[in-house]
C-alpha cells in the first residue's frame, strides 16, 4: 500500500513540474510547411502564402491550424490554415529589398513545431526588373515529379550553365531586379514545392537573391503571368530572357525583348528573338 502511494506521488510531481506541453508534443502529427514568394512595393500590403501539410506517403494539409509570419525575428501577422492547409499573411513593408520571411506554426496541440522560409522582394514600380526562365540558367534542366513523401524538402537538381550566376550577379548589381520565372508543371504542378525547390538551387548555385514567380499548367501561362503583372503595376517587366520558344513568344507577342540562351536548334528561335550563345553575352543583347 505504501509503496502504491509512492507511486501515485511521484506520477502527480512528474505531471506538475513537466515543462508546458511536454506532455502535448509527444502525441503531435510532424507536419512540412512551404512558402511562396511575395511580391510588393513599399507601405503596399502583401500577402505571404503558406502551406501546413502532413508528413508520410499520403501528405494532406492540415486544416484550422494556427501560423505565425516573422519578420527579422518579429511576428508581424497571425493566420488560421483553412482545409487545403493553406494560409495568407499580410504584411505591409516600408523600406525597398528582398528580405528573408519565416512562417512558424504557432501553438498548437495536434501539430508538432514546424517552419519554413520565403523571401519578399520589395521592389518600386519604377525599378526595371528583368524575367529570367529557370531553364535558361541550367545546363540539363529536368522536370521534377510532386514528392511522394514531404518528410523531406526537394533537392535542388541541374547543373549551372557556366558564368550565368557571375553575369546575372552584374545585370543585377545596380540595375535590374531580378525575377526568376518557374513553371509549376515542372514539380507535378505544385507551386509550393516549385518555389522551395527553385530558391534552394538558386542559393546553392549562388545567384543573386530575387522573386521566385511560380506560373501554373498551361501554353499560355508565360503571357498570362506577364499580363497580370503589368496590369497590377508592375510595367517594367520588359526583358525576358529565357530558354524555351513558349518563354520568348509570350514576351515578343507583347512587343517585349526576349533573349534566348543557349543558343536553340536551328528554327527553334522565334523570328525578332535575340540569341545569345552563352550568358557571357547577354549583355550584350540587352
Amino acid at each position: 500500500m505504501r509503496h502504491l502511494f509512492h507511486t501515485v506521488c511521484l506520477f502527480f510531481l512528474i505531471i506538475v513540474f513537466s515543462p508546458p506541453g511536454a506532455a502535448s508534443a509527444a502525441g503531435t502529427t510532424p507536419a512540412t510547411l512551404l512558402v511562396t514568394d511575395s511580391l510588393a512595393s513599399p507601405n503596399q500590403t502583401a500577402m505571404v502564402e503558406a502551406r501546413l501539410m502532413s508528413r508520410g506517403p499520403a501528405p494532406t494539409g492540415l486544416g484550422g491550424e494556427p501560423l505565425e509570419l516573422l519578420v527579422y525575428g518579429k511576428v508581424v501577422a497571425t493566420a488560421v490554415t483553412g482545409e487545403d492547409g493553406t494560409a495568407r499573411l499580410p504584411f505591409t513593408p516600408k523600406a525597398q529589398g528582398v528580405i528573408p520571411v519565416q512562417v512558424r506554426v504557432g501553438e498548437s496541440m495536434r501539430v508538432a513545431p514546424t517552419e519554413g522560409l520565403g523571401h519578399l522582394a520589395i521592389w518600386e514600380r519604377r525599378n526595371p526588373i528583368v524575367a529570367v526562365e529557370l531553364a535558361a540558367l541550367m545546363a540539363a534542366p529536368q522536370a521534377k515529379p510532386a514528392a511522394s513523401d514531404a518528410r523531406s524538402k526537394p533537392e535542388p537538381e541541374g547543373t549551372p550553365l557556366p558564368d550565368a550566376a557571375d553575369e546575372l550577379g552584374k545585370l543585377t548589381q545596380f540595375y535590374y531586379r531580378v525575377m526568376y520565372v518557374v513553371p509549376s508543371a515542372s514539380f507535378g504542378g505544385d507551386r509550393f514545392q516549385a518555389s522551395e525547390s527553385s530558391r534552394e538551387w538558386l542559393k546553392l548555385h549562388k545567384f543573386p537573391t530575387g522573386y521566385v514567380l511560380v506560373v501554373p499548367v498551361g501554353e499560355q501561362a508565360f503571357g498570362t503571368a506577364i499580363d497580370a503583372l503589368h496590369a497590377d503595376g508592375w510595367k517594367t517587366v520588359k526583358t525576358g530572357i529565357g530558354r524555351t520558344k513558349a518563354f520568348a513568344e509570350a514576351f515578343l507577342q507583347r512587343r517585349l525583348d526576349a533573349v534566348m540562351v543557349p543558343e536553340p536548334a536551328k528554327g527553334e528561335a522565334p523570328r525578332k528573338a535575340k540569341v545569345a550563345k552563352e550568358w557571357k553575352e547577354i549583355r550584350k543583347k540587352l
